[in-house]
């Protein structure tokens, strides 16, 4: 037997960038404080029951319970206050993907206005790749619609 070697079963994903934007009347870091807040996309994602954290800062984990009874499990890979961006993969799933991974950034127009732009990629298993990117898409798109609606 061969001896035992470090392995993960945590990959980065292939496939084209989903990147979605909103523009929102306020400053940068008051949409921050909403897009930026790892543990409160519940404020803005209407499928989301809960939110359950385990650990604070990089590193930690995020449970996203469905009110449909699906659940995602996410780890914060980076996150800068200053640059008000952050990243974090999926590391378990009950939606179907083999991986997911994520960015959030907000940055500012001026004169009152900010853009925060969503970025993910992923891999389904049993969907089609074209398909996944449209679902994304449309419920990226639809949850930084909320935010606009929230403090536009």
């Amino acid at each position: 037997m061969k001896p035992l070697q470090p392995d993960t079963l945590i990959h980065n994903p292939r496939g084209m960038p989903v990147v979605t934007s909103v523009v929102v009347d306020c400053e940068a870091t008051r949409l921050w404080s909403v897009v930026g807040h790892f543990a409160g996309f519940d404020a803005f994602i209407p499928a989301l029951s809960h939110i359950e954290m385990t650990g604070e800062g990089v590193g930690a984990l995020r449970t996203k319970f469905f009110h449909n009874g699906h659940c995602v499990v996410e780890q914060l890979n980076s996150r800068d206050e200053q640059a008000m961006c952050m990243t974090w993969t999926t590391i378990y799933n009950t939606l179907g993907l083999a991986r997911l991974w994520a960015a959030m950034h907000v940055e500012a127009l001026g004169s009152g206005r900010s853009r925060a732009t969503w970025t993910l990629i992923g891999e389904p298993i049993e969907m089609a790749q074209a398909g996944f990117e449209q679902f994304v898409r449309e419920f990226a798109e639809s949850a930084l619609g909320n935010v606009r609606q929230m403090l536009g």
